[in-house]
Parts: C-alpha cells; sequence; structure tokens
C-alpha cells in the first residue's frame, strides 16, 4: 500500500484493485476496485474521435488512467487541460502524472486551483487567444463528485470564454473598418476636447444608470425621495431620454455606440446642456448632438500600431478597457473618475415580456408604435430566454456573458453596489434602494464640491495635421508598391503592412487569428489590402480638412 505524501486529514490512500490501482479518499473510490484503468480507457473510447481544435477538461485525474490514450489520440491543434481542486488529490496525482508534464508536450497542462476562473485565465495564457473553438469535458474518476459545483463553474467560464473570444473576433471582422473610419474621423475632437482624464468627481459617490426595465421602479423611487445633492449621475445613451422625461439631469452620457442607430438615443434634446464622455470609435456625429462638453476617452478593441504612434506623441485620451457594454464601460468610467462608492441602477443584464429598456427609451417607443391587436409586445428573445430567479425576468447567454464580465471585472474593487432590480446578481453586493440612498448620503457628506474640469489644453491641431500628413504619406507608398508604380526596398513591404494593419485587422481570417496576418507573398492578402486603401486615404483627408 502506498500513500501521498500530504498533511493532515486521512489522506488519500491507493489500495490493489483486480487490475492495477484504486483511490479510497473520505470515506469512498474514486476509482474502480475491479479494474481501473480499462474503466478509464473505455471510458476515452466512448469519446473517439477526439475533435480538432478542442480544449478537453478533465477533472481530477488521480492517477491519470486514460491520459496516455488520450494524448495519443489527441489532434495537435486540441489541447487537455487537467484540473485538481484537493491539495491531498493534487500532491498524489503529481506523483504519477508528472512524467507527462516533463514530457514537454505543450498539448498537455495540469493544474491545481480552487478558483473557477483560474481554468479559463490559465488556458489564455498558455494557448493564447482564438486556438480553441469548443470545450469539451472528459470525466474519468469519481473525484470530480468531491468539488462538482467547482469543476461546473470551471467549465462554464472556459465555456463562456471562448464563445466570447470568438464573438469578439466577430464583432471585428464585422464591425472592425468601422471603428476605425470613426477613429480617425474623431482625431479632431481630439484637437480642442478635452479627455475624460480631466474630470474629477472626487470622493463624490457616483450613481452609474443603465436603462434596462428596472430603472423605471428605481426613478420613480427618486422622483418621491431625490438623491443626496453630492451624488453624481452618470448614465447610458440609450437612458438619456427616460432620464429627461422624469426631470433628471445626469452628470454626465457615456456614448460608445459605432453605428448610426445610436443617434436615436439623442433624438430631440440638442438643446439639453449634459456634457458627453464619448468612446474614440464612437459615431462621429455624438459630438454636439447635445449642449454640454463632450469629453473622450477610446478603448482598445484591437492590437494596431497606429494606437502605439497616437500614445508615443502623447495625443491619447485615457483608456477604458474594451468590455463590449456602454453600463460596463460606464462603471469603469465612473471608477476612474474619483475614489468614492459607485453604485448602479438599470444595469439588468435581464429585459421583461413587455419590454427590452425602460420606459421613455427608444426602442419601448418603437414596440409601443408597432403594438396592434395582430402583434403584441412580446419579444421574440423571451422564447428562447431563461427565467431569472425571482420571476418576471428573461435572460440570454449574451446577456449572462456580461453578467459574468460585471462580476469579474468589478467584484474586486470592494467600490461597486448594485442597487436591487429585477435581473441577475451581478457579482457584487446588492443594496436595497433605501439602504443605497443612505450610503449615498453618508459617501456625499465626506464631500460635496462640484465634479472639477481641468482648465483647456492649448491646441493640438498642428500636430494631428502633422500626424495625418504622415500616416498618409504611408498608404500612398504602400498603394504605390501594390500597383507596381514604385519598388519596394527589402523588407519594406512587410514594414508597411504591419505599420498599416488597421486596413486588415477586420479581415476575418486576421481577426480570428488575433491580428496575425498572411505573408507579404500572398497576392490574394495584397489585393484585398489594396481594396481598402483609397478609401482610407479619403478618409485621412477629411479628418485633415476638419481640424
Amino acid at each position: 500500500m502506498q500513500t501521498s505524501k500530504t498533511g493532515g486529514g486521512d489522506p488519500p490512500r491507493l489500495e490493489q484493485a483486480r487490475y492495477g490501482f484504486s483511490v479510497y479518499y473520505r470515506g469512498r473510490a474514486l476509482l474502480s476496485r475491479v479494474d481501473p484503468l480499462r474503466q478509464a480507457e473505455r471510458a476515452v473510447e466512448s469519446s473517439l474521435p477526439l475533435a480538432a481544435e478542442t480544449l478537453y477538461l478533465l477533472p481530477s485525474p488521480l492517477l491519470g488512467y486514460g491520459i496516455p490514450l488520450i494524448m495519443r489520440n489527441l489532434p495537435p491543434s486540441s489541447a487537455l487541460l487537467c484540473v485538481e481542486a484537493d491539495a491531498a488529490l493534487y500532491a498524489l496525482s503529481s506523483e504519477h502524472i508528472g512524467a507527462l508534464e516533463a514530457a514537454g508536450d505543450e498539448r498537455f497542462r495540469f493544474i491545481r486551483t480552487g478558483n473557477p476562473e483560474a481554468p479559463s485565465a490559465f488556458a489564455g495564457r498558455t494557448w493564447g487567444r482564438r486556438r480553441f473553438r469548443r470545450v469539451k469535458e472528459l470525466r474519468l474518476t469519481a473525484g470530480r463528485q468531491l468539488n462538482a459545483d467547482f469543476y461546473e463553474a470551471a467549465l462554464d467560464l472556459l465555456r463562456r470564454s471562448v464563445a466570447t473570444e470568438w464573438s469578439n473576433a466577430l464583432t471585428l471582422a464585422r464591425l472592425g473598418r468601422r471603428y476605425m473610419r470613426n477613429a480617425i474621423r474623431n482625431l479632431r475632437l481630439l484637437a480642442e476636447r478635452p479627455g475624460v482624464e480631466s474630470l474629477d468627481f472626487g470622493v463624490c459617490p457616483v450613481l452609474v444608470l443603465g436603462a434596462g426595465p428596472s430603472l423605471d421602479a428605481f426613478l420613480d423611487g427618486i422622483e418621491r425621495r431625490p438623491l443626496p445633492p453630492a451624488c453624481r449621475i452618470l448614465c447610458v445613451d440609450t437612458a438619456l431620454r427616460p432620464l429627461r422625461e422624469r426631470n433628471v439631469r445626469p452628470d454626465l452620457v457615456v456614448a460608445l455606440e459605432a453605428q448610426h442607430w445610436n443617434l436615436r438615443d439623442f433624438g430631440g434634446m440638442g438643446a439639453w446642456r449634459v456634457p458627453v464622455a464619448m468612446d474614440l470609435s464612437a459615431l462621429p456625429a455624438t459630438s454636439g448632438v447635445l449642449g454640454g462638453e463632450t469629453y473622450m476617452f477610446w478603448t482598445r478593441w484591437t492590437e494596431l500600431s497606429i494606437f502605439e504612434r497616437l500614445a508615443a506623441l502623447k495625443l491619447l485620451p485615457a483608456e477604458l478597457p474594451p468590455l463590449g457594454s456602454v453600463g460596463l464601460s460606464a462603471v469603469s468610467l465612473a471608477l476612474g473618475l474619483g475614489t468614492g462608492p459607485v453604485f448602479t441602477a438599470g444595469i439588468d443584464f435581464a429585459f421583461t415580456l413587455d419590454k427590452y429598456h425602460c420606459r421613455g427609451s427608444p426602442s419601448h417607443g418603437e414596440a409601443l408604435a408597432r403594438h396592434t391587436r395582430f402583434g403584441g409586445l412580446y419579444p421574440a428573445a423571451a422564447m428562447r430566454g431563461r427565467a431569472v430567479a425571482g420571476g418576471g425576468a428573461y435572460s440570454d447567454p449574451v446577456m449572462e456573458n456580461y453578467r459574468s464580465l460585471f462580476g469579474r471585472e468589478f467584484a474586486g474593487t470592494g467600490r461597486v453596489f448594485a442597487i436591487a432590480g429585477r435581473g441577475p446578481a451581478l457579482g457584487v453586493d446588492t443594496l436595497s434602494r433605501e439602504a443605497a440612498r443612505q450610503a449615498m448620503a453618508v459617501a456625499g457628506g465626506r464631500n460635496g464640491a462640484s465634479p472639477a474640469a481641468a482648465a483647456p489644453a492649448p491646441s493640438r491641431a498642428p500636430l494631428l495635421r502633422a500626424f495625418i500628413e504622415r500616416e498618409k504619406g504611408l498608404l500612398y507608398e504602400l498603394l504605390g508598391i501594390l500597383t507596381g508604380d514604385s519598388k519596394a526596398a527589402a523588407g519594406r513591404l512587410d514594414s508597411l503592412l504591419d505599420a498599416a494593419s488597421y486596413l486588415w485587422a477586420h479581415f476575418p481570417d486576421c481577426a480570428a487569428t488575433d491580428g496575425a496576418r498572411p505573408p507579404s507573398s500572398d497576392i490574394v492578402f495584397l489585393k484585398r489590402v489594396r481594396a481598402e486603401i483609397e478609401p482610407f486615404i479619403k478618409v485621412w483627408e477629411y479628418a485633415v480638412h476638419g481640424l
């Protein structure tokens, strides 16, 4: 009999089975007491053939039975991640499958963790983004049952992570060109408009308002009992009209959307002097729609060398992480504007049977306008939605991904609090409306000063003009090489393609490979790049004329 080298409690022990060894731990056998090796191999055989571009998760591998068979049948594009949550079982397993790690096969890894988020983070660091198209589980031992909730959560987060990575790639392929065109047009704003870093909310409490259905009840409540005067209000652009209808004036509106339909949120409110925090890649018309100041920020939607050139000249405003949701971005911005607590309301990541957004929002108004005796208000998504605990609200996989991201991003800050609504739990402390109001009053009592903006910076128009002319020069040089009008020195074509990576980063084959491009000898790729150059030259010319 052999025991593992662990201390404290009863360690797992090995006992001779008819063929091989079984593992006893916590009063139960975790492997077959007859033929554990053959049982594990049969479980693997039932999963053959193993799929390509797949990350296989093996919970609690114990003695490693079945792993050699997996590795012999694992496609080169796939990988096997073994995870153990129990320290004593990890010590036992390390003694028996350590040789597999020592062999140096990059497709195999074994980790111990009690954090369900750790496997997805480890997979990203080890194999990179968009290496796998799917995640599958292999169950070979009963060790999984000792920490079943942990392994279920880890598997769910791995699947969500892979799905999000591919969703981001699809978004880049669909909207990457528009993001870049908007960013170039918005460079004129960087010449005169301040960045969000010039704002300072101090230690004032900040209330971030989304446009979810639960915002109605919250706004009805503050109409009866107003917020403490020191509380600062940030809202997403879709919540702007509902706030105007209730005479609630936000201190800042956050705009992220790059497409034209977003202008519905601002219709008819041009005289309202409310400042806007606007992403560099947002629709250019967003600036100046309202009567207040425009403050700039930017998000890195993908890796582009032009960002580094802009940063080297100190032309970029404050950077926010690319979270994909205006509600998440608004909370992230609120955390950066001061040191006080941040409260959220109307960020539901859920919908009800009669509306996606609160009363007064453009989408709700359009739904009411379409409502007839032949067609109801019920959104089609309700048919595939999942009911949220508490009843009356529904969510879907996309919204659940955002909810999970909310918790991962903000739970550790200790400064973000959700005001109870009808949506799913956001992963941060939840307060009732009254408790949140009292907390705002306490926090606001420490500092009642208004948000302070820095003095206007000198114009950067000359610097931006010089930058734009250099960028146009790179495109003209690349165009000349691709049309045969000029010859390139050795390596110059590759250098120009890398410098102007925004020409091809949105190509589907490049978006899916995290920005890696085909070689400069690929004629089809060069023809596709050639088709992008002249439209972008026109955008650069538009930008320089706007300065």
